[in-house]
């Protein structure tokens, strides 16, 4: 599975974004996908994973209720809304396919080559 991560920007506090990640590939639906950001000097951190068929989410706490991930099968794309934007979540974000549903980085098998976020104070 090859990934193509997209809509990254920059953005003032309070603003939205809409990431988006495209998958190659007939097996798409088959895998957790999941969005992950990573700061300047931190690590990579889990954001938010999708079930297979989309049913389930789950987010980290600090992005909960500002940030909604979904995916459509029918065009092998995962996105995530991001509102509410705040300075703190200013990172590059990867998606990422993998085969289980965790929150840990080496869990994801395949991964997109990230988008830039800036969320501007």
């Amino acid at each position: 599975v090859q990934l193509q991560a997209s809509g990254g920007g920059l953005v003032q506090a309070g603003g939205s974004l809409r990431l988006s990640c495209a998958a190659s590939g007939r097996t798409f639906s088959r895998y957790v996908m999941g969005w992950f950001r990573q700061a300047p000097g931190k690590e990579r951190e889990f954001v938010s994973r999708i079930s297979e068929t989309g049913y389930h989410a789950y987010y980290t706490d600090s992005v909960k209720g500002r940030f909604t991930i979904s995916r459509d099968n029918a065009k092998n794309t995962v996105y995530l809304q991001m509102n509410l934007l705040k300075p703190e979540d200013s990172a590059v974000y990867y998606c990422a396919a993998g085969g289980s549903h965790s929150t840990l980085v080496s869990r994801y098998n395949y991964w997109g080559q990230g988008t830039q976020v800036t969320v501007s104070s």
